[in-house]
């Protein structure tokens, strides 16, 4: 632990210097500047390829509302921009303690809460950050919070984090949007409305929201970081993939956000446009019912991954780019991955699949239906032919909005669905949310999988160390049982590609899809125009 603590020591001196540096380089200018340098003023419009359901942090369940709430509101720690160390936010240090049950924070003192209608625009306390951390420990429909047990107050702006047991994941999760510091004045007085009215300490503040057409946000003049560049940020939600594409060609959107199809060579062609494509900690799969209906019987669901040809259905998805077959339930950029477990995803073989779907009831096929976005029927059409065409099984597709596809999927009701997964190197993101039996009623683990095996590795892998290395292990030997069990079928590995307009400065491009127009982990998007 006393290696720990001088690593974190060390990577916050490391930090301060890179922002010491980085302010320096950057010249702003309301005039205007020199070609390359970052000016002041405009509003950035990006386009979210989905509609975003609430903007509450322990109700939200999908990256396009992140989008959106990150620049609101702000996490006790970021991740730097390579997603390979935790940097300050709100908090300026931490201390974790040997018995790795206490997480201790020094805050900020110069942080303000935007102004709202409960509260004037107060400083923010430990008394705020106890009180959001266990709102979402108690609340979050993601539980993006577990474990913790209660938290401190110890000063005015220290807090002390209590957890059940040690969890090495925890300081990872601090990250996530789910888990920003709220004033409590202000969520109790909005009520079920708070999710449509948030309030944070964040570089924007919510202006208005046009319901399913866009969120405005502009500048808060009393951030706490780095001044932002622009004057306002608006989010639009286009899910119609060519209308994204027309939207960056227009000049309608600086930013489209899931580039895919045709829209990559679109956007590569396009003068005054660009294409930034790389490998994402995203994955696509099908998820099948572990307790009800047809795909309860495991022979079903082996069956059905054994008839299902993953790679037609990336070269249909993919054509012009931008993904790969998925192997595991993990993608390749997280530290878990093993490349000698992708054996254990079977074979594509429908003569064998149709051998075993005979060994069951459903020997003649069956009806079911399959759950997924309109950005996803491609997949869904594909895979509807191969299940006719090599086991009978006529798949029904019904097309759903994204908080009608949550709560379907949450409530145990989808006997299949087609999501996607985009988080953190660190394996806990993935494995745990997609297949910890707590995780079941989260539309992660919606199928209803539960093995006590795998949790009991799952709970091993953040309780007993630290170290990378051992919770790999683990977390491998937990995939090995969970490919034994088919409760899914793993789609694709995603680029995250993301189409940008020429005039945009200071954008970074992250490998877990994540946008910060402006983050203490030196990020400060501009326009030039």
């Amino acid at each position: 632990m006393k290696q720990l603590k001088f690593l974190l020591v060390f990577a916050l001196a490391l930090v301060l210097v890179a922002c010491g540096s980085n302010s320096d380089s950057e010249t702003t200018s309301e005039e205007g500047g020199e070609e390359g340098e970052q000016t002041s003023g405009g509003t950035l419009n990006i386009g979210l390829s989905s509609n975003a359901s609430t903007l509450d942090p322990v109700l939200y369940t999908g990256v396009y509302e992140s989008q959106i709430m990150r620049q609101i509101g702000d996490t006790l720690v970021v991740y730097d921009q390579e997603l390979e160390e935790i940097v300050p936010s709100l908090a300026t240090e931490w201390e974790i303690s040997e018995d790795m049950m206490t997480y201790t924070f020094t805050l900020r003192d110069d942080v303000y809460f935007q102004e709202g209608e409960y509260q004037d625009g107060r400083q923010m306390t430990a008394e705020d950050v106890k009180y959001s951390l266990e709102r979402s420990s108690e609340e979050s429909v993601q539980n993006r919070l577990v474990g913790v047990e209660s938290v401190d107050v110890t000063d005015d702006f220290e807090v002390a984090v209590n957890l059940e047991e040690p969890n090495a994941a925890l300081i990872n999760m601090l990250t996530d949007s789910g888990n920003m510091i709220v004033p409590q004045e202000e969520v109790e007085g909005h009520g079920d409305a708070f999710g449509a009215n948030l309030i944070g300490t964040g570089a924007f503040t919510l202006d208005s929201w046009q319901t399913g057409q866009q969120v405005n946000l502009v500048k808060n003049e009393n951030y706490w970081g780095e001044e932002p560049y622009l004057d306002g940020v608006v989010f639009k939600f286009i899910s119609d993939e060519s209308m994204m594409g027309n939207a960056i060609r227009s000049g309608d959107i600086h930013i489209a956000t899931n580039v895919t199809g045709q829209n990559r060579e679109i956007i590569e062609t396009t003068e005054g446009l660009e294409l930034l494509s790389t490998p994402g900690l995203s994955i696509t799969y099908l998820d099948m019912n572990f307790t009800e209906g047809p795909t309860a019987d495991p022979k079903v669901r082996e069956a059905i991954v054994k008839a299902t040809d993953t790679q037609q259905i990336v070269d249909g998805v993919h054509q012009w780019g931008g993904g790969e077959v998925s192997y595991l339930p993990l993608p390749r950029g997280s530290w878990g991955y093993d490349e000698s477990l992708e054996s254990l995803k079977p074979e594509y073989n429908p003569e064998e699949a149709k051998e075993i779907l005979a060994e069951t009831e459903y020997a003649d096929g069956f009806e079911i239906d399959l759950y997924v976005l309109d950005t996803r029927t491609n997949y869904a059409t594909i895979f509807q032919d191969q299940m006719k065409e090599n086991l009978n099984i006529d798949v029904n597709i019904n097309v759903s909005e994204w908080g009608t596809l949550t709560d379907t999927i949450s409530q145990g009701n989808a006997p299949m669905n087609i999501g996607g997964w985009s988080w953190y190197p660190d394996p806990y993101f993935f494995l745990d949310q997609r297949f910890h039996s707590d995780q079941i009623g989260s539309n992660a683990n919606g199928k209803g999988y539960s093995n006590p095996e795998v949790d009991a590795l799952l709970d091993r892998a953040v309780t007993e160390t630290i170290d990378q290395d051992e919770r790999a292990v683990l977390y491998q030997e937990a995939m090995e049982l969970i490919m034994q069990d088919y409760p899914t079928v793993e789609l694709d590995n995603l680029d995250i590609s993301t189409g940008i307009s020429d005039s945009v400065k200071g954008f970074n491009l992250s490998a877990d899809g994540s946008i910060y127009v402006v983050s203490s982990n030196g990020t400060n998007i501009s326009l030039e125009e």
